[in-house]
């Protein structure tokens, strides 16, 4: 099995996966990363009501989901890879960042939101 260039085996060309699972999990994550775009977009929306601290969390959703887009890739080679190994590692790393995220954006929101 080759590597890419990010050190990432590549995914073998039919991972014999009969669900699908990378591509559920790819499916998911792009969920995810439309939904802090979708964030992103409302909070520039309410820029003129709450003024300069909403794009702290701006910057925020739209760092997160370019953070997902970013490593999109590399998520899909090692659960294609996993699935062809039969042994599929989570990537706990992205999920805690992305959980991080989200309980920022609430406190951050409050935050805003208290001070208006």
């Amino acid at each position: 099995m080759s590597s890419g260039a990010d050190g990432v085996p590549s995914p073998p060309r039919g991972h014999g996966d009969p669900g699908l699972q990378p591509e559920r999990t790819t499916l998911a994550w792009g969920r995810t990363m439309l939904s802090l775009v979708t964030a992103s977009a409302l909070y520039l929306r309410w820029l003129p009501h709450h003024g300069l601290p909403i794009l702290l969390l701006f910057a925020v959703s739209a760092g997160a989901a370019l953070a997902i887009y970013l490593t999109q890739r590399r998520r899909y080679g090692a659960s294609a890879y996993g699935v062809s190994r039969e042994r599929v590692d989570a990537d706990v790393n992205a999920v805690l960042w992305t959980a991080f995220a989200g309980v920022a954006l609430g406190a951050l929101g409050i935050g805003v939101v208290l001070a208006a």
